[in-house]
């Protein structure tokens, strides 16, 4: 009987042990012991694994856990409640701390206390706040009063917390502490937060538990446990703040549970002058140069470097404080590098002479800096090649094809003012002082320079709608800089000399009054601030930027080609290395000048003969555009769209222009309007428009398809090889495409005849499939086809049943509330356009096993639908010209994925 009650007990025990272990919700890291790693990022966030993985491998990092990101998730799962038995393994782990650092939380002698931060997978600069010195009281002040035998010391980190509990735990604004602080330095005649005494502090910390009462109704909470409780619960409710939402979608994040919460015990760079706190990359996050690069701020802790406070110092300067410090920094940064085998971004804090490790992480770097560091970590055999090639953000390519500021024009122009280089690049607009302010003008079309004291979370919005960033304050490590630079967005920081009056909307700059009609211009790569506009020029491939591009180009197997309307675009598109262009509208042929008269004539005329007179007109301007694009592609494929769009779209639709028309055509106005009238349709785009054109007025195709001929043989008199492929737009049925190919056949055929051209000219026919139709029946359609291209922007539209001009009315809704990942018309939807392409392919190469296959929707050159489009097996894949260079970077990871 006691074998078999023991074996029930040890059974009970068990499962009370799995059942523990799966409701773990707490994970602790310290010297003593660690529960997770750097490959759990999942659960314990990016800066929790972070912490634990830097435990691990022996650096000095202060004890503290991890609650998990599912802990979040559980949160809202609740309705807002913390889950069951949350605050008894908090407990726990406090107890393991105190344990470890010989300190009691609350304490009257020598209190614990703790940092509060999130820290989700992906890592949010600025978007959740953090909460310092938690666990202070009127009681465990007096403690640390002791303990660290400074009395200013104890003040300051007590008001420190009740003003950051009270901002992010509970919502006063921060400004109302502020202005008390303010108010208590002029009243002890001190200018630096620092120079204020013992005295003084003690009386801010009394203003500021006014101001706390003010606002929350409430006295500042006295127990430590209360306050851990509320200020972990403020992480979570962080989590779904509107900042961090948009932040989310900005970033396009998506699927993540929720943030982690660390608490971590505080170390104190605030004891005095031989202390510190700092920020710091283990490479230049602007320029990718391989030095040393941060901030530090002596008597200081860690929010003072990035809130623009105090005028922090270049790690440079560190050796002339304390050269130990700055060596051991040095080698933890190569340690680090070894370690993680990329450039990390590091906090770290020197209590009384003794570093310690407050975070690590990947670090944000513009696409420069992006493109030097793998160029240099292979060369260093850091990192393999192919590393290097999927280590560059294929977008953040878009960051080197911006355009800069011609030396010649900066050379006339003085700078009014310089900050620092916070991230690179050129922007011209004229002053916003508010982040709603900067949205709402962006969304009138104006291009806008945020200019802030220094920018907060709550800017957000503004800050993606801006051409520019501008402050006053902050440093290279502010959340202005971090923030730029992960968007690659041009920003100068901490610009001194600037006074912004934000009421008034105005700055003043070394006797200069600047207000929000005044244009500046920022250089992000020099710090400069300029009056006016200054002139860009275009970028080049060159240096690391090429290597990258030929490394691209060894392990990429689809082809890029480009979407090209004029022959100033096919060579910028063949400058940066396409391959062909993959579609040339000819519609945008006809908008200029005499082509658009000629194009209205032929819809205002009645009869068929009167049709290709006008036709007749437009032919010469389609064979010299067509004659440009070839000799730009010099033997490249030029895909040609036949025209598309529904004819009411040539036509004026008010009186005056309608007018004007009829006298030149030498009709009268009625006619005209009554034409118009005509062509009026409730669903132009689902009208009367694409192959339907054709098959209605088949001379258009003779016209479009005789230029198309009659150019690829001039070009070839010219000894330029031109390699035309004719693509039927909008085909729902292979009726429809049989009888248009036949047609241009045999308009192939009278040409050649007339030109007296013998051989055969290397032109296909092929259609676009952007019904989804056309590409379930894609095996009929085939049988008639040289090549399929998927327009997917019709194809979303109709697939959807989404307007892509109307969208955007729901489509941000949608996307808060993830009904949809992205925006469909930005990234192929994978699951349902993406399946009409995949069948699309599959049947079409039933018939045709070579059947050519390629996309020219925008999404040709989204990295996502590049990924996809490898997967599907198509061929090559089109976009602007300047999204090339991007497209075959993301192409070689989907490779090398």
């Amino acid at each position: 009987m006691a074998k078999k009650t023991n074996k029930k007990s040890k059974t009970k025990s068990k499962a009370r042990s799995s059942k523990a272990a799966a409701n773990k919700m707490v994970y602790s890291f310290g010297q003593t012991k660690t529960d997770g790693d750097g490959s759990m990022k999942e659960l314990l966030g990016g800066k929790g694994a972070n912490l634990a993985e830097m435990t691990t491998i022996g650096l000095p990092v202060p004890p503290g856990f991890t609650i998990t990101t599912e802990t979040c998730a559980g949160y809202y799962k609740e309705g807002r409640k913390l889950p069951k038995g949350l605050m008894d393994q908090v407990r726990d782990a406090m107890a393991r701390m105190e344990k470890e650092t010989g300190k009691k939380f609350g304490d009257a002698k020598n209190p614990l206390l703790v940092s509060v931060r999130s820290g989700a997978k992906v890592s949010m600069p600025g978007m959740m706040d953090t909460v310092l010195n938690l666990g202070l009281n009127d009681t465990s002040v007096d403690g640390l009063h002791d303990a660290s035998g400074s009395a200013r010391f104890a003040l300051d980190a007590y008001r420190r917390l009740i003003n950051m509990f009270g901002d992010v735990v509970m919502g006063v604004d921060h400004e109302h502490y502020e202005a008390e602080f303010d108010r208590i330095k002029a009243k002890y005649g001190v200018k630096n937060d620092t120079d204020l005494n013992a005295e003084g502090m003690g009386e801010l910390v009394e203003a500021y538990k006014k101001i706390y009462r003010k606002y929350t109704g409430k006295d500042f909470p006295q127990d430590p446990y209360a306050q851990l409780e509320a200020g972990i619960e403020a992480v979570f409710k962080s989590w779904m703040t509107t900042r961090a939402i948009r932040y989310r979608q900005i970033n396009e994040i998506t699927g993540l549970a929720g943030t982690a919460v660390n608490i971590q015990a505080m170390v104190f760079g605030n004891m005095g002058e031989d202390c510190g706190t700092g920020v710091a990359f283990t490479r230049n996050p602007s320029t990718g140069e391989n030095k040393f690069y941060g901030e530090f701020l002596i008597n200081a802790q860690g929010e003072d470097v990035v809130a623009g406070i105090r005028t922090p110092q270049p790690v440079s300067e560190m050796p002339k404080w304390n050269k130990a410090i700055h060596k051991q920094l040095l080698e933890i940064k190569d340690i680090l590098e070894q370690h993680y085998t990329d450039m990390q971004d590091i906090e770290f804090t020197i209590e009384t002479d003794k570093l310690f490790m407050l975070q690590t992480r990947n670090g944000k770097r513009t696409g420069a800096a992006a493109v030097k560091i793998a160029c240099d970590m292979v060369k260093e055999k850091l990192i393999p090649e192919k590393t290097g090639v999927k280590r560059i953000p294929a977008n953040d390519l878009t960051q080197l094809l911006l355009p800069s500021f011609d030396p010649a024009a900066k050379k006339k122009a003085a700078p009014i003012t310089t900050g620092l280089p916070a991230s690179p690049g050129a922007s011209v607009g004229k002053l916003a002082f508010t982040a709603e302010e900067a949205v709402d003008r962006s969304h009138e079309g104006e291009l806008v320079i945020l200019c802030r004291k220094e920018t907060s979370p709550e800017d957000v919005d503004g800050m993606h709608s801006a051409a520019g960033i501008l402050t006053s304050t902050g440093g290279m490590t502010s959340h202005a800089a971090v923030v730029a630079r992960g968007w690659g967005k041009c920003c100068v920081a901490g610009a001194g000399e600037i006074h912004i009056d934000e009421k008034r909307k105005k700055i003043t700059v070394n006797g200069k009054t600047l207000g929000a009609n005044d244009l500046v211009s920022i250089d992000g790569s020099t710090g400069e601030v300029f009056v006016g506009e200054i002139d860009t020029i275009e970028p080049k491939l060159s240096g690391d930027f090429a290597k990258v591009m030929k490394w691209a180009d060894k392990y990429r197997t689809l082809k890029i080609r480009t979407n090209a309307d004029t022959p100033a675009d096919a060579q910028r598109a063949r400058d940066f290395g396409a391959q062909g262009i993959g579609l040339c509208r000819t519609e945008h042929m006809f908008f200029e000048g005499e082509r658009i008269t000629a194009m209205r004539e032929m819809i205002l005329a009645e009869t068929k003969p009167a049709r290709e007179a006008a036709l007749a007109k437009l032919l010469p301007y389609q064979r010299k555009d067509f004659e440009g694009i070839f000799t730009a592609m010099k033997g490249l494929p030029v895909t040609v769209r036949l025209l598309d769009p529904p004819l009411h779209e040539f036509l004026p639709h008010d009186a005056k222009s309608q007018g004007e028309l009829a006298k030149i055509l030498g009709v009268k106005p009625a006619k005209v309007k009554q034409r118009v009238a005509q062509l009026h349709e409730m669903n132009p785009m689902l009208g009367h428009r694409g192959c339907r054109l054709s098959v209605t007025y088949p001379e258009i195709l003779v016209m479009q398809v005789t230029a198309i001929v009659e150019a690829a043989i001039n070009c070839a008199k010219k000894k330029i090889k031109a390699v035309p492929e004719i693509m039927i737009p909008l085909v729902g049925t292979d009726k429809e495409l049989e009888i248009l190919r036949d047609l241009a056949e045999k308009t192939i055929a009278d040409v050649k005849a007339a030109k007296k051209v013998k051989g055969k000219l290397a032109i296909s026919i092929g259609t676009m499939i952007e019904i989804p139709r056309a590409a379930l029946t894609a095996d009929a359609v085939g049988q008639h086809a040289d090549f399929f291209s998927f327009g997917t922007n019709d194809l979303t539209q109709l697939t959807f049943g989404y307007s892509r001009d109307d969208v955007n009315t729901f489509l941000p809704h949608y996307i808060q509330q993830e009904i949809l990942e992205k925006d469909p018309f930005q990234s192929l939807d994978a699951t349902g356009v993406g399946q009409l392409v995949e069948t699309g392919v599959a049947k079409g190469r039933s018939v045709k096993k070579d059947l050519k296959v390629g996309i020219c929707g925008e999404h040709g050159g989204d990295p996502a639908s590049i990924a996809f489009c490898h997967k599907v097996g198509l061929d090559y894949v089109s976009c602007s010209p300047f999204r090339v260079p991007i497209a075959r970077l993301a192409a070689a990871q989907a490779a090398l994925d």
